[in-house]
Parts: C-alpha cells; structure tokens; sequence
C-alpha cells in the first residue's frame, strides 16, 4: 500500500515537473514572440500565434528532436489542453467587456452588420466548397469528398473573433462604430458558423437529422434571450451590491464573475457551439459596468494574456507540421488556397460594406479585419483532421492560410487606419502599452 502511494506521489510530481517546464518555455517564448512582433509593426498576437507554431515539430521539433520529445512529450498532455481552453474562455469574456454595442443603434451600423457577416460567410463558404470538392482527389485521397469540401469551406468563412477583438484593442479600435460592426459580423459569423461545424461532424459521423438541428438554433437562440433578460439583470444586481460601480472587485464578486463565466461557458457547450461562446457572451452582459471592466483590465487581464493565452497557441503548434508539404504541386496548392480564400473573405465583406453605405476605405478595412482567422480556424480543421475528412497536407495548407490571413492584417490596418480618420499607435506606444498591460 505503501508502496502504491509512493508511486503515484513520484508519478504526480513528474507530471507537475514536466507542465512547469512546458510554462516556463511558453511564457518565455511568448514574450519573446510578441516583442519581435511589436517591433516590426506587428500586433503582438502574431507572434505569439507564430512562436506557438515553432514550438511544434514544425521547427522546434525538426530542430532539436530530442529536445522537443523531452519538454512537450515525456508528460501527459492532459494539463495543457484544459489550461489552454480555459484560457481561451477568459479571453472570450474579456473580448466581450471591451465592446461597446451602443453603436448598433443606428440603423446604419445595423445595416452593415447583417451585410457584412452574411457576404462574409456566404462567398468564402461557396468558395472553399468548390476547392474542397476539386482538391479532395488530389490533397485528401482516400477521403470522403463531400466531407472534405465542407470543412475546407467552413475553413474559408470562419473569423478569428478572439485573436480580431485582441487586434482591435492595441489600435484602440473598440469603441468606434466600425469596430463595433466588424466584431459583431464577426461574432456572427462564427456563431452561424460553428452551428455549421456541429451540423457537418454530425453528418460526417451519422445521418443528417435536421429536427434536431433546427433544435439546436432555437436552444441558442433562447441562451441568448435569456441571458440578456434574465442573467444580464441579475448579474448587474450583484456587482452593484458589491460596489463594483467604486471600481472594487473583492474576492467574493471576483468569485460570483468567475463562476458566472464557467456557467456560461458549460451551457454553451451543452448547446453544441463550443464553451467560448460563453464567456464572450457573459463579457457582452456586463460591457457597460464601466468601472467593473477597468478593474478586470487592471488586475486580471494581464495575467489572462500572459500565461494563459500562450498556451492555447502552443498547444495548437504541437499539433501543426509545416513539413508535410514535400512537393512544387503541394506548394502550388497551398498558393492558390490562400489567394482563394483571402479573395473570398476580403471580397465578400468589401462588397457588403459597399452595399451597406461604407465607402471605399471603410470597405478595405472591414475586409481585411473580416479576413483574420487565426487559430479559430485551427479548430476547425483539428476536427476535420481527427475525422479523417482532410489529410495532413491539407491541415497544413489551411493552417498557413490562418498565419496568413493574421499576419497581414496588422500591415494593413496600420496604412488604412488613417485614410478613415482613426489615428494609430505608433510602434513604440503599441510596444509601451503592451509593457503597460503586463504590469496592470
């Protein structure tokens, strides 16, 4: 017995060894990849994106092979997966007290948003269908077609709205109306679009049953009315009876949020539409507790962004191969999806902008912020990739279409910005606010 109580002891103290020394090399790493990021005109979210993918065999492991194994493999991966995803769920609720909706008001902007996240879904999910359907043969042989061409074109349409509302922030875009738009087509669009994953694994998996799907929106639907009517109430209830309006969080209401966001994020889950939905939607609830958010930023967020974020990149690097792509014919692929893809996205939501009154430099900007998928879409194609229906070359195509489409919009925003009258952060204040965000 005793015996058997040492062992687990030791086997427990391994596991915690090897998650602090995985911690250790993420949060480093991490800051290393932000700063160059910064100092380059990036956001700092890219190259924490970016570090996340070189921690994985896509360079680290191709590197030093051994090295990799022994950091990120000689302990069970449990820990990271669950830290990884409830750091995404935080983020998520941040996300959603940083925006200010009241913009919507106007039927204008309203306008807009129903343009914008329909063309944006819509162009590059026909679009991704039609190279899915024609690349299967080639890039995923021995997959289902059908199966392949829908995740690639769920791929297409999907927006990064964790890693856009983290763009937006450092160019202090939150709290004016195109941001507004751009965030709420976004939240949209991957609301309709994470419906369409749930409903293409279960057909991929089983018969399509659409009683049961047509269930599902109604239940999300009624999350969200209940939420808004029901908890939204009760929750600015609590945080005025804890004084959250003189800008304190005691532990109790620092308690009673988080619980609240872990509630959110469970039903959510239950509803088919993944816990992040969640806590964005518990941010959403409580935007407009001013001084409530200002606390949250000055002593939660930092530690949000620093250890909890990174993590969640690096896990998705380990799962991403960049050398799968062995051949001229595989590269040329790779080209053409990505101008594809970018071409749908940018267009559908620049023509929609258009539609919808914007003019020309508005419409440039709500494409290229519409056009950043980031990480969201690594979700997508990890679960494509489990159920066989894409192959690794084609994972690793769409991955380098998500670095892509993040990568550029940093670059551009910074030109276009400008030309609307939104001023921007030069690189040094960028830089020093980050500084400022680590410190609280």
């Amino acid at each position: 017995m005793t015996t058997a109580v040492h062992i687990a002891a030791h086997k427990t103290e391994a596991l915690l060894f090897f998650t602090l020394l995985q911690l250790t090399v993420i949060v480093l790493a991490a800051r290393i990849g932000g700063g160059i990021a910064l100092s380059i005109g990036q956001s700092a979210v890219v190259g924490e994106i970016v570090i996340g993918i070189l921690l994985g065999p896509s360079l680290f492991g191709l590197l030093a092979p051994d090295v990799f194994q022994y950091v990120f493999h000689s302990g069970a991966p449990e820990p990271m997966q669950m830290l990884s995803q409830i750091g995404l769920v935080l983020l998520m609720f941040q996300i959603g007290l940083e925006f200010d909706f009241a913009h919507l008001d106007e039927r204008r902007n309203r306008t807009a948003v129903m343009w914008v996240a329909g063309a944006s879904l819509v162009v590059p999910f026909a679009l991704g269908f039609a190279v899915g359907q024609i690349s299967a043969p080639v890039l995923s042989p021995g997959a289902h077609a059908l199966g392949s061409a829908l995740f690639v074109a769920t791929a297409f349409s999907i927006t990064a709205l964790p890693i856009l509302g983290r763009i937006m922030m450092e160019f202090d875009m939150t709290r004016t109306p195109i941001g507004v738009i751009a965030i709420s087509a976004a939240a949209i669009n991957d609301v309709i679009g994470w419906l369409l994953l749930a409903l293409i694994t279960t057909l991929t998996l089983s018969d399509f049953d659409a009683a049961s799907f047509a269930l599902k929106v109604v239940l999300v639907l009624g999350f969200f009315l209940l939420s808004w009517f029901g908890v939204r109430p009760v929750m600015k209830r609590i945080l005025h009876h804890c004084d959250a309006r003189s800008g304190a969080l005691s532990h109790n209401l620092l308690g009673i949020v988080l619980a609240a966001i872990f509630l959110s994020a469970m039903t959510t889950y239950q509803l088919g539409i993944f816990a992040i939905f969640g806590g964005f939607m518990m941010g959403v609830l409580l935007h407009d507790e001013h001084a409530f958010v200002r606390t949250w930023k000055a002593r939660i967020s930092p530690f949000v962004m620093v250890f909890f974020l990174p993590i969640f990149f690096t896990y998705t690097g380990l799962r991403t191969n960049i050398g799968s792509l062995d051949s001229a014919a595989a590269w040329g692929w790779c080209v053409l999806i990505v101008f594809l893809a970018t071409l749908g996205k940018y267009g559908g939501a620049y023509v929609a902008a258009r539609v919808a009154g914007m003019n020309h430099q508005e419409g440039k900007v709500m494409g290229i912020m519409m056009n950043t998928r980031a990480l969201m879409e690594l979700i997508v194609i990890n679960v494509g990739y489990d159920l066989r229906v894409i192959s690794q070359q084609m994972f690793t195509i769409l991955v380098i279409m998500a670095i892509f489409s993040t990568v550029i919009t940093s670059p551009l925003l910074r030109v276009w910005l400008p030309r609307i009258g939104i001023p921007v952060p030069s690189r040094s204040n960028a830089a020093e606010r980050t500084a400022h965000e680590q410190h609280g």
